[in-house]
């Protein structure tokens, strides 16, 4: 991943893991390898309000970034640079 900023390869992936985890939920199997006869109706319900938590939280950031991935945006980030307007 040649010139992308370090924070949006990392909300991307964390993106990418609670998009694909919700949908495992979606399909009623779990990510984490738990036996049933281990899982309470309460666990469920917390693994589940925990998990998609944790995709929207996730969604949001990823969303609220400025993320430079297309050309343009990253045109832009190397004017916002020169200028001194960007860490």
């Amino acid at each position: 991943m040649k010139n992308f900023d370090k924070g949006t390869v990392v909300r991307t992936v964390l993106l990418f893991i609670a998009l694909v985890n919700q949908t495992l939920i979606m399909f009623g199997k779990t990510a984490l390898p738990i036996n049933e006869d281990q899982v309470n109706t309460l666990a469920d319900a917390l693994y589940l309000a925990g998990s998609t938590a944790f995709t929207a939280i996730t969604s949001l950031v990823a969303w609220y970034k400025n993320n430079y991935v297309t050309s343009k945006g990253k045109l832009q980030k190397e004017a916002l640079k020169e200028k001194g307007l960007t860490k």
